[in-house]
C-alpha cells in the first residue's frame, strides 16, 4: 500500500463513519407528551442533514480526486495529506455537533426528565415571547453537571464554525426541581432577548459615557460594569419575568465560599456574587417598590458580611453606584423598544409582589389553580410564595413537577391538534 492509497482508504473510513450517523428521527426513544417542540426537531433535523450531506459530498470528490486526477500523482503526498487533515478536521466538528444534539435529546427517554424538559421548554418559549417583535427561535433544553445553567444562543456558532439553528439551554440538574429553575432558565431566555433585541451596544455606550471624563476611581467602576453587562442584562430580564424567584435563584446558586463570593474579576463575565445578588435586589425595588428587597439583601448581607482589606474599598465603591447603575440601566430607550424606556417596557404589573400574592390559590387547591396562568407567571407566583414562606421545599417541588408536566401534555396536545 503505497501513501495515496493508505489515505484514500483512511478517507474512506471517515465516510463510512458519517454515513452511519443516522438521522436523529430514527435514533432516539422517548413519550410523545417529552418530544421536542416540531419547530425545534425540524430545525435539528435539518442542520444534521444539511452538515452530513456536505460532508459525503467533499469526501467522495476527495477521493474521485485521489483516484483519478494525474495532478495527485504528480504532487507531493503531503499535499494530499492536508486536504485530507481539514476535511477530518470538518468531521470532527460535524460529530461534535452530532453528539450535542444526541445528548440532549437523548434524555427524553429518562423517566420525569423528558417531561420536564418539554415543560421546561414551553416555559422558556413564554420567557422569550413578550420582548422579541421577531419570530422567537425554537428552543431545546436538556439536564448537564454543574450548578449553573447556559445558553448557546440561536445562531450562533457551533463546533465547526456552522450556525446554530436552536435556543440550547443547559439546566443544571443540581436545580430539578423545584422554583429555583425558574430563575435559571429566565435568565438564559434572557441572554437570546438581549441578541434578539440587540440591547448591549446601546447600553454599552450609556455606561461608557457615565464614567467619561470622571475621575479614575470612577471611570473604573463603570467599566466594570460595562464588562458583566450581558450577565446584568439577562438577570435583570429574569427579575421582569419572575419577579423575586429570580433573586432566591440567585441567591441559591450564588452560595458559595466566600474567596468566591467577593472576588472581583474583569475576565469573568459574571459580576461578584457579592455585588450581583445586591444589584438584582436594587433592580426588583426599581421595577416593583416592595420592603422585601431590602430585607432579602439584609438577608445576602448577614449571610456574608463584607470583607475588610484591600478589596473592601474597591467592593464598596461598586456597592455604592448600584442605584445609579439601576437608573441609567432602566431609563435607556433602545430602538428595538420603539422609544420606550426599558423600565417601562419591562414592567409587568402583574409581577408586582402584591399581585403574585393575590394570584397564589387557596390552601389546597394546589397546582391546578395556576394551569390557567402562563408558565412564567405561575412560576413567579411560585417563587413569591416561596419568599413569604408559604411554599415549603417538598411542596414547591410537587408543584413546580405538575407544573412542568401539565405544560409538556399541554404543548403535545396543541402538536396533536394541527
Amino acid at each position: 500500500m503505497d501513501s495515496l492509497q493508505f489515505i484514500e482508504q483512511e478517507a474512506q473510513a471517515l465516510l463510512v463513519r458519517v454515513e452511519r450517523m443516522r438521522t436523529l428521527l430514527t435514533q432516539e426513544n422517548m413519550v410523545p407528551a417529552a418530544a421536542p417542540a416540531r419547530a425545534a426537531a425540524q430545525a435539528i433535523e435539518s442542520h444534521v442533514e444539511t452538515g452530513r450531506r456536505q460532508l459525503r459530498r467533499q469526501l467522495q470528490l476527495f477521493q474521485r480526486d485521489l483516484r483519478q486526477a494525474p495532478a495527485w500523482r504528480a504532487a507531493p503526498v503531503a499535499l494530499a495529506q492536508r486536504r485530507f487533515v481539514l476535511l477530518r478536521m470538518r468531521c470532527a466538528a460535524f460529530i461534535a455537533q452530532y453528539d450535542l444534539f444526541c445528548d440532549a435529546l437523548s434524555q427524553r427517554s429518562e423517566r420525569d426528565t423528558g417531561l420536564w424538559l418539554a415543560g421546561l421548554e414551553a416555559a422558556a418559549d413564554d420567557a422569550m415571547r413578550t420582548a422579541a417583535p421577531q419570530p422567537l427561535p425554537p428552543v431545546l433544553c436538556y439536564l448537564d453537571r454543574g450548578l449553573g445553567a447556559a445558553i448557546r444562543r440561536a445562531h450562533t456558532r457551533l463546533p465547526g464554525g456552522s450556525a446554530n439553528p436552536v435556543a440550547l439551554i443547559r439546566m443544571p440538574r443540581e436545580r430539578m426541581v423545584g422554583s429555583g429553575i425558574a430563575a435559571s432558565l429566565a435568565h438564559e431566555a434572557g441572554h437570546q432577548v438581549a441578541a434578539q433585541l440587540g440591547l448591549l451596544p446601546a447600553l454599552r455606550d450609556a455606561l461608557r459615557q457615565q464614567g467619561a471624563g470622571q475621575a479614575p476611581a470612577v471611570a473604573a467602576v463603570w467599566r466594570a460594569w460595562e464588562r458583566w453587562l450581558g450577565e446584568i442584562v439577562a438577570d435583570l430580564w429574569a427579575l421582569a419575568r419572575i419577579g423575586i424567584g429570580a433573586t432566591l435563584g440567585l441567591m441559591a446558586v450564588l452560595s458559595l465560599p466566600r474567596a468566591f463570593v467577593f472576588r472581583i474579576g474583569l475576565d469573568d463575565p459574571h459580576p461578584p456574587p457579592a455585588l450581583r445578588v445586591a444589584l438584582g435586589c436594587v433592580l426588583g425595588h426599581a421595577l416593583h417598590p416592595h420592603p422585601q428587597w431590602q430585607a432579602w439583601a439584609a438577608t445576602w448581607d448577614e449571610l456574608y458580611p463584607a470583607p475588610a482589606g484591600a478589596a473592601a474599598a474597591e467592593l464598596a465603591c461598586l456597592r455604592a453606584s448600584l442605584p445609579a447603575l439601576a437608573g441609567v440601566l432602566l431609563a435607556q430607550r433602545p430602538a428595538a423598544l420603539g422609544g420606550a424606556c426599558l423600565g417601562d417596557a419591562w414592567r409587568d404589573p402583574l409581577r408586582a409582589p402584591v399581585r403574585l400574592r393575590r394570584l397564589w390559590p387557596e390552601r389546597g387547591a394546589g397546582a391546578p389553580a395556576l394551569h390557567a396562568l402562563s408558565p412564567c407567571l405561575a412560576l413567579a407566583v411560585a417563587g413569591q410564595a416561596r419568599a413569604d414562606g408559604r411554599l415549603a421545599p417538598a411542596a414547591e417541588a410537587a408543584l413546580v413537577d405538575e407544573l412542568l408536566q401539565h405544560w409538556a401534555l399541554c404543548r403535545a396536545r396543541q402538536a396533536l391538534a394541527h
